[in-house]
């Protein structure tokens, strides 16, 4: 077994970065508090958008998650295959039919599926090859729906989808209710964010101002609305099975390998996106903690059961204390030891006054972000058995 378990401390100032049906940021319950929470799934969505972008330092392949699948597939057979015309909508619908065995409907003049499709783009454009392979065959199918989809059985088109996942698909997992031969397992597994303290919501009151309505007698704000907000100082958690992710990768270890660490970093600089532009909360992590472990992946979680209670020197530096001594504790505990560790942090953070590490073990040595995920490659890649690790 071996896995990489990416802990943060996060301080979030006034924000609203996941709301609920109400529109008020989401919260739970936890060791008898209420905490500000972000959801599992808004931080997965931020992570995989940032590990198919430039942040993760590399070119990775793309993936997408649509219910407009039939159309972009008849698009680019359109493109491709000008001869196709009208048929291609109609093959392109029947296709999406025969590899996921998922309905599909018009509305509002547009094709689309029951649900969310999951796939790469390099493995769409697979699914596109193979029918433009047989495109003669079937465009003088296309006018007989049984032919067609017997033609499009014939092709085996579900082994372009099958493999070759793009590393998103391997990393968050894929699930087809009406076909489970594609579901994928997921490699990762993200936690909910939660404060590390209680927190309560507040409100901002706002008004525009009309600016074409220039009558010194016009009093009052063109609109007003309210926005609810709260800030927290936050623990985020995730972990990588990184034998998982090497077989849903096809094998590549070395690949394997880059793709954990690129997702830890992504993890780490990633922000949702709900009410940006009214916030501006785009932070990083104040502490940031890097493990390789053998043995199974832990959640620090624990260590603000009891909510955390900064008074005027905030809650950062008790979270700090808390985290690093939970960490040493829990391994104590259970006669465990992570392979590696490497903590990232600013140089503040080191002061014993601020932190109060005389109570708790000692704060592990910092080291640059670039430098610890260097690290930990080299050390998942020995673990997992890269040969030139």
């Amino acid at each position: 077994m071996a896995f990489l378990d990416v802990h943060a401390l996060q301080v979030v100032p006034p924000a609203n970065i996941n709301r609920d049906d109400n529109g008020s940021p989401k919260t739970a319950v936890y060791g008898g508090a209420r905490r500000l929470r972000v959801s599992s799934q808004a931080w997965k969505r931020a992570t995989r958008k940032a590990l198919e972008s430039e942040v993760a330092g590399a070119a990775v392949p793309i993936s997408q998650r649509t219910k407009r699948l039939p159309e972009i597939v008849a698009r680019e057979l359109g493109e491709r295959a000008p001869g196709l015309g009208e048929h291609a909508a109609v093959i392109a619908e029947a296709a999406v039919r025969s590899v996921f065995e998922v309905k599909t409907a018009k509305k509002n003049g547009r094709t689309a599926t029951d649900y969310l499709l999951f796939l790469g783009v390099d493995q769409r454009t697979r699914l596109v090859d193979a029918l433009l392979g047989a495109k003669d065959d079937l465009r003088a199918a296309a006018g007989n729906a049984k032919n067609l989809d017997k033609l499009l059985k014939d092709l085996g088109l579900r082994a372009t989808i099958a493999t070759g996942h793009p590393p998103a698909v391997a990393m968050f997992g894929r699930m087809i209710a009406t076909e489970p031969t594609l579901n994928v397992d997921a490699a990762c597994q993200v936690a909910h964010a939660i404060s590390t303290h209680e927190v309560e919501s507040e409100f901002d009151y706002y008004t525009a101002v009309d600016d074409a309505d220039n009558d010194a007698d016009e009093t009052g704000a063109g609109m007003i609305g309210t926005i609810e907000f709260n800030a927290a100082t936050m623990y985020r958690y995730a972990t990588v099975d990184l034998r998982s992710l090497a077989e849903n990768l096809g094998g590549d270890l070395g690949y394997a390998a880059d793709m954990a660490v690129a997702f830890a970093r992504s993890f780490l600089l990633s922000m949702p996106t709900g009410k940006r532009t009214s916030f501006a909360n785009n932070t990083r992590p104040d502490f940031a903690l890097v493990s390789v472990r053998r043995d199974q992946p832990v959640s620090l979680a624990a260590a603000f059961e009891h909510p955390v209670f900064g008074g005027s020197s905030g809650h950062l530096a008790e979270s700090v204390r808390r985290l690093v001594g939970h960490h040493a504790n829990q391994d104590a505990a259970y006669g465990t030891s992570p392979e590696f560790s490497a903590a990232v942090y600013p140089a503040w953070l080191a002061d014993g006054e601020r932190v109060g590490t005389g109570t708790v073990s000692p704060l592990p040595a910092a080291h640059p972000l670039p430098e610890a995920l260097t690290e930990a490659r080299r050390q998942v890649a020995r673990l997992i058995g890269v040969a030139d690790a």
